[in-house]
């Protein structure tokens, strides 16, 4: 006896399989749950053909494996070419399902002038609990085709638009379906992103499965992930400025330097009186401004050097406010409001105040130019919800502080709100601004580990938000002093003693090392952390006082450290360089006897140290 039955695979059907296979009148198919045709009957033959698998992308037909999966059983919709046919899919096992053709499921396309037959009832089986919206829609253009059939969630998504007799070129604005069509005309499959008329800040993924006259229309939200997308977007350029600038305010430190030690040297020589005292006093003055700018970008990358301390946000914002208020003029109103029980926050508190003053000093300029107004000040304790509500891109560990400026100027465009952070962007006149004050308030909001959103409602001016995560200080716990060798002392700025002076700028080592050996010490200078290393073995037991750059070819600072260490005792060290102390501390752990000093240096403060740290304070 034959079965009336295909076997496209080498997986047998069992006496029993068969014999049920051979009940079956219904055009039937035995697949796995990846859409392989393991068996298939003459009916399936005659209808679907030969295929090992049954069609890809069909949402609805894999929507009902997966109900089966579930359920034990589920419908869909197989669409091949101009047919739509019903299926009903029954689980017959862990991984294999019997696939069949309802006997009122085959749908062909209509003859020239015949009407078109009704849409398949198919948006049944995920209408109640669908997230996405679905349509079936009849017309020879999708886009044009009359909607027939919605769910609930279109409607939701879509809007009212969204409706039995619309179309689709209602539901999208106008832009985005003649750019769909023309994507799907050139042979793009999809998903096409689409923005919807009922909001165009909304926006979806749009997918079209079968063909005409009948399509089927899905409609997914995508206006959270695609937000989402921007910020990682925003935060990447943000990072990559940040490096940019970091690295460039490093290189530039190291020429600043050069040139503040020259100036001092310069200035010894032409003390006040003399004619050239001026003109240096002036190149002095210009070199800690540059400086300024540095530590700014520096700021910005989250590389320059906080001290950062535990701070009660209340007295610390309530004492700034005096000075506030002097910074504002008589067209100009301030409000202020300290909420109760403030978190303590963990931060500079300088470069807390100056990242406020900033903020507050723009809020100042808007509302002057429009003739004057309101700034408001305020902090309050946020709980995790209120954070994310109020633009917390994260879910925050703990509670978290807020510091909100805002005002009711004219507020900021939309098209330059995402650049307002990035360095030297400025939208005020040549000469009142240099675009780093918004910079360096973003670093020293990231440096303290918070977070700092913008916005601007239109007509409510702007709000800056600051969040910064709730500081709980651990138990105190009370350190030994490290006992350090007393080293011979000399008056004023000179001294006594062995320095192995390590820089690989060659500009900064040479004016370096010539005015220490001015101010009697004997320096060792290397170009860099290899070089530092063998003359350290060289001349063991015998260094008073190691000076090194810490980013460096080859051998860097701390790693140049722990290697010397045994040649070095516990000779103390001094580590130079443009960039954090926190960005290499980690890797000094166990030693001691290390101090940092950051560049520019200058004669005065180079010199002091020195001396300092050979005294053994």
């Amino acid at each position: 006896m034959t079965w009336p039955m295909f076997k496209l695979r080498d997986e047998a059907l069992t006496p029993l399989d068969a014999v049920l296979f051979a009940s079956l009148e219904a055009p039937s198919a035995l697949c796995r749950a990846d859409g392989v045709i393991l068996a298939a009957n003459d009916q399936w033959r005659a209808l679907v053909g030969d295929a090992p698998r049954l069609p890809k992308s069909q949402p609805s037909l894999f929507l009902a494996f997966r109900m089966a999966r579930r359920d034990g059983g589920g419908k869909g919709l197989l669409l091949l070419g101009a047919k739509s046919l019903k299926v009903s899919v029954d689980r017959a096992d862990a991984d294999r399902f019997l696939v069949r053709l309802t006997g009122d499921g085959l749908v062909d396309t209509p003859a020239a002038g015949e009407a078109p037959p009704a849409a398949p009832d198919v948006l049944d089986i995920f209408a109640a609990t669908s997230p996405f919206g679905a349509a079936i829609v009849e017309g020879a253009d999708p886009f044009d085709a009359v909607i027939v059939e919605t769910n609930a969630a279109l409607a939701a998504i879509a809007g009212p638009a969204a409706r039995a007799g619309g179309s689709l070129r209602e539901i999208l604005t106008e832009a985005a379906a003649g750019e769909a069509a023309r994507a799907r005309a050139s042979g793009d499959a999809g998903p096409y992103e689409v923005a919807l008329a009922a909001d165009g800040e909304r926006v979806a993924h749009l997918y079209l499965a079968g063909a005409a006259p009948r399509w089927a229309v899905y409609l997914l939200d995508v206006t959270e992930q695609k937000k989402i997308q921007l910020q990682l977007a925003q935060r990447n350029k943000m990072e990559a400025i940040g490096h940019l600038a970091g690295g460039v305010a490093h290189d530039f430190n190291n020429l600043l330097t050069a040139i503040s030690l020259r100036a001092d040297e310069l200035l010894l020589r032409h003390p006040l009186g003399d004619p050239a005292y001026d003109n240096l006093a002036g190149i002095r003055a210009t070199v800690d401004r540059a400086a300024g700018v540095a530590n700014q970008l520096l700021t910005f990358s989250r590389k320059a050097t906080l001290r950062r301390e535990s701070l009660d946000l209340g007295e610390v914002l309530s004492n700034l406010e005096v000075l506030l208020r002097r910074l504002l003029r008589e067209d100009v109103r301030m409000e202020t409001h300290m909420g109760r029980d403030l978190p303590r926050v963990r931060a500079d508190k300088g470069q807390i105040e100056n990242a406020v003053m900033n903020l507050v000093v723009n809020a100042r300029d808007a509302v002057r130019g429009a003739g004057g107004g309101v700034v408001r000040l305020q902090a309050s304790r946020l709980i995790a919800s209120d954070a994310k509500r109020m633009g917390y891109p994260g879910p925050p560990v703990g509670d978290l502080a807020l510091i909100e400026v805002s005002d009711d100027g004219p507020g900021i465009p939309a098209a330059i709100l995402g650049n307002i952070f990035e360095p030297f962007f400025t939208t005020k006149p040549q000469g009142e601004g240099t675009g780093l004050g918004l910079a360096t308030v973003y670093g020293i909001v990231k440096q303290s580990d918070g977070w700092i959103v913008a916005s601007s409602p239109p007509g409510q001016g702007a709000v800056f938000r600051i969040f910064l995560p709730e500081h709980i200080p651990p138990l105190a716990i009370e350190a030994l002093p490290v006992p350090l060798r007393k080293r011979a002392t000399a008056n004023d700025l000179s001294g006594a003693g062995r320095i192995l002076f390590v820089e690989d700028e060659s500009v900064v080592r040479g004016i370096a090392v010539r005015l220490l050996r001015e101010r009697g010490y004997e320096v060792i200078e290397a170009a860099d952390g290899d070089e530092a290393l063998a003359l350290a073995e060289q001349h063991a037991g015998a260094i008073d006082l190691m000076i090194s750059d810490v980013i460096m070819p080859g051998l860097d600072g701390p790693s140049l450290l722990k290697a010397a260490r045994p040649f070095l005792g516990d000779s103390p060290v001094i580590f130079i360089s443009g960039y954090a102390e926190a960005e290499f501390s980690d890797l000094l752990e166990g030693e001691a006897g290390v101090s940092f000093l950051a560049k520019p240096l200058d004669l005065k403060s180079l010199a002091e140290r020195v001396k300092a740290r050979l005294a053994g304070s």
